[in-house]
Formats: C-alpha cells, structure tokens, sequence
C-alpha cells in the first residue's frame, strides 16, 4: 500500500492496522493464534470502518486477517472467550456486529483461512468476498450444541438462500471456496499469493466511479439490512443464552476439542 500505515486499535497481542492507497483502504485484523472473535476485535474493526466513512477519499475497503485463519469463531470454551465487560458479554459483542452492519463503505473480505461461526458471520457482513483455495467456511454451532449467531439466520440465507444457508447450519460441514462459488457465498478465488491483490482490484472496480452514487446505490441494495440484522440478534441472542448452559453445549465444545463426533443427549 502507498500510504504509511497507522495502528487504530491495539489490545494486547491484538492488533489492527489501516491503510489507504488512492481511493482503497485496507483494514488487516490480527488476534493471535486464531484470530478469534471478541468484543475487543470488532469493536476495533468498527472504529476503523467508521474512521473510513469519515474519510472523503476512501471509496472501498478491503478486510484482510494475518496468520493461517481469517477468523476461528468465538472462543466459546474459555470463561472470558468473547471479552465484553458486562453481565452479558454476548449482548456487548453484537452490540459491536451493529456497527459492523451501520458502516457505509463497500467492504471486499480476503479470506485466507478458517472463516468459522462468527469469523463466517464476519466474511458474511462484507458485501464481497474473495478466497485463496485453503479458506474453509464453516456454520459450526449446531456441532456445539449451540445456536446460530451474528445475524447469520439473515444474511445467509439472503447471501446464499433458504436451502443453502439451512444445509449449512443444520449439518454444520466445511465447505471449500470452489464447493460455494456457485451459491454467492465467494465472489473470487485467488492464489494465497495474490488474494490481497485481488481483492484490492475487485475493491478499485468500485472505487475508480462517482463515491456519491456508490454510496447511494449500495444503500438502496442494502435496504432495511441494519434493522433486519438487530432484530434477528434479538432472537439469536435469547436462543444463545438458552443453550448455553445445556450439557449439549458442554459435550459440544469438548467434542470438538477432542476432535470427535458430540455424543448429545437433547439436554
């Protein structure tokens, strides 16, 4: 990138870097070792998002991660996975999903890796993606005894339709880049070498025209997205909270640590 880079959010080992080149930025995310999911993370990618829509020149975004994943998921098996500093962590996270959803920018995702739970919720949210051929995406929550999250009963389904986003969540399989391109879920599918690249040239097709009518056209297609997004949290939130103390959810996170089918009892 042409322009020096500048550090928006560091939290520990966290970190997320933004850059802009002409009229393309690029946010890169990294949460070591896995890049996973907390309330910290996308805060971060929120400010830097919002920090983009403030900024005139900026056209479209690029969301790029570091390491071998794009995004593991939430770290549901440790008490603290997610963060958040209140009673109730997971309202803090999708507290933090809205934004993500508010921002203005046409955003094009890179993933390199694992796009797993929420990190397929996180690939979901950019309007594009483009993938290298080990990218995986997964809608693991039922092989957690778990409920799906981050709007994704919405935006997949509008991404992919019913059939689809319902063959995913409900057999929770991994699906390669070339198993999807046919459904919308990847847009591109680029080298690991070259993923950025193309996901930069796919970024500057839409930022080489007029930035007003970009804008306004992306908000039209979007329609009442944001809204439609908060109120499907609402019920996905209520349905996490539920299962989440079942000894399926328990029997999940230990199956899959043990890399394991999940022996479930229905309770």
């Amino acid at each position: 990138m042409g322009a020096p880079r500048i550090v928006v959010f560091v939290f520990m080992a966290m970190q997320i870097d933004l850059q802009r080149s002409g009229h393309v930025a690029q946010i890169a995310f990294h949460n070591p070792p896995h890049n996973y999911a907390t309330v910290a993370l996308l805060r971060g990618i929120a400010d830097a998002l919002e920090q983009l829509d403030a900024d005139p020149d900026c056209r479209a975004v690029v969301l790029a991660a570091e390491g071998k994943s794009f995004c593991a998921g939430a770290d549901l098996a440790a008490a603290d996975g997610i963060g958040g500093t209140s009673a109730d962590p997971l309202r803090e996270f999708y507290d933090q999903v809205l934004r993500l959803f508010a921002t203005r920018k046409p955003v094009v995702a890179a993933i390199q890796g694992a796009a797993v739970g929420a990190g397929l919720g996180l690939a979901v949210a950019a309007d594009f993606r483009v993938a290298a051929p080990e990218a995986r995406f997964t809608a693991n929550f039922v092989k957690l005894g778990f409920h799906p999250g981050f709007g994704l009963t919405h935006t997949l389904p509008r991404l992919i339709g019913e059939t689809r986003a319902a063959l995913m969540m409900l057999t929770a399989a991994r699906y390669k880049p070339e198993e999807v391109i046919g459904w919308g879920l990847v847009d591109r599918i680029a080298d690991a070498n070259v993923l950025r690249a193309s996901a930069h040239a796919l970024a500057a097709e839409m930022a080489e025209n007029a930035p007003l009518s970009l804008l306004a056209t992306r908000r039209t297609l979007r329609g009442n997205l944001l809204e439609e997004v908060r109120a499907r949290l609402v019920i996905e939130h209520a349905e996490q909270m539920k299962l989440r103390t079942t000894a399926d959810h328990a029997e999940g996170l230990r199956a899959v640590a043990e890399r394991r089918p999940g022996r479930f009892v229905g309770r």
